[in-house]
C-alpha cells in the first residue's frame, strides 16, 4: 500500500519548496516590499516570547535572518543585536530597520558554528528560533547562549518535532523526513529535552507551534497569492494541534541557564 503511494507521498514533500517561492510571490503580489514569508504579514498572534521582553533588556537575537522577530523585539526592549550569515537577509533587515526609524538594533554577519564574539553575562534574552537543526555544533551554541545570557536571563527556543506522523510515514516509505534538507537533526520530546538540560538549560516551558501537515507547502504558496486565506488555513493548523506535542511541527521552548 505504502509503495503504491510513493510517487505521491515523494510529490507533497518537495511541495516544502514551495515556501521559498510564497517568499517571492508577497513581493511579486505586492504584498512586501522585500521577499517575506507569508507568516510575517499575515500575523494571527503576537510572538510567543514578547511579553517577556522588558524595556530595560538587551537582547539577542541568534539566525536572525531578515530581522523579522529582532525588528518586533526591538519596539519593546532597550537594544538588541541580530545576527545571521546570509548577507542578503541582513541587508534587507537593515533597510526595513532604516524604513522604520528603528535605531536601537544593530545587524552582524556572523557564523554560528563558531563561538560567540560577545562578553560573559551580557544579554537579559537570547532568541534562537529555527537555528539548532541547521548547525553541526549544536551543543557549542547552546554553551555560547548560556555563557553571553545574565544568570537571570531567559533563552527562547524553537526545534523541529521528528516524530509526527507526517514524519514517521515518510521514513517508513525510505524517505528523508527531515523539514528543510539543510536541517542537521530533528527532535524527538525527550530528545530535547534531555540536550538542554545536558547544557546546563532549565526548561520552564515546552509548547507546541501548529499542525505538522503534508499540505504546508501548498498553504505557504497561497499565502504569496492570498493573505485572508493564509490566515484562514494557518489558524486551522494552530487549533488542530491545541496543546499536543506528538503532531506539532515543533517545540517553543522558554528556559534559563543553570549553574
Amino acid at each position: 500500500m505504502f509503495k503504491l503511494l510513493y510517487p505521491f507521498i515523494l510529490l507533497l514533500k518537495k511541495s516544502k519548496n514551495l515556501s521559498a517561492l510564497s517568499c517571492r510571490l508577497t513581493k511579486l503580489t505586492g504584498k512586501s516590499r522585500y521577499p517575506l514569508h507569508p507568516k510575517h504579514l499575515a500575523v494571527l498572534e503576537k510572538p510567543w516570547y514578547i511579553n517577556e521582553i522588558k524595556s530595560t533588556d538587551f537582547v539577542l537575537d541568534l539566525g536572525c535572518g531578515n530581522g523579522q522577530h529582532t525588528l518586533r523585539v526591538a519596539l519593546k526592549c532597550k537594544k538588541i543585536i541580530g545576527v545571521d550569515y546570509d548577507a542578503g537577509n541582513l541587508e534587507i533587515a537593515c533597510k526595513i530597520a532604516q524604513e522604520r526609524q528603528i535605531k536601537n538594533v544593530q545587524f552582524r554577519k556572523l557564523n554560528l558554528e563558531k563561538k560567540l564574539p560577545f562578553k560573559k553575562n551580557l544579554f537579559n534574552k537570547v532568541l534562537c528560533l529555527d537555528v539548532l537543526e541547521h548547525l553541526v555544533r549544536r551543543k557549542q551554541l547552546l554553551l555560547e547562549m548560556k555563557r553571553v545570557s545574565k544568570p537571570e536571563g531567559l533563552l527562547f527556543i524553537s526545534a523541529p518535532n521528528k516524530n509526527t506522523s507526517w514524519k514517521k510515514l515518510q521514513r517508513q516509505l525510505g524517505l528523508n523526513s527531515y523539514s528543510d534538507p539543510d536541517h542537521k537533526k530533528e527532535y524527538s520530546f525527550k530528545e530535547i529535552k534531555a540536550f538542554l538540560k545536558q547544557v546546563g538549560f532549565k526548561i520552564i516551558s515546552l509548547k507546541p507551534i501548529v499542525y505538522d501537515t503534508c499540505w504546508a507547502g501548498f498553504i505557504d504558496l497561497i499565502g504569496g497569492i492570498s493573505l485572508e486565506w493564509y490566515k484562514k488555513l494557518s489558524l486551522w493548523k494552530k487549533n488542530k494541534v491545541k496543546d499536543s506535542l506528538d503532531e506539532s511541527t515543533g517545540f517553543r521552548i522558554k528556559a534559563k541557564p543553570f549553574p
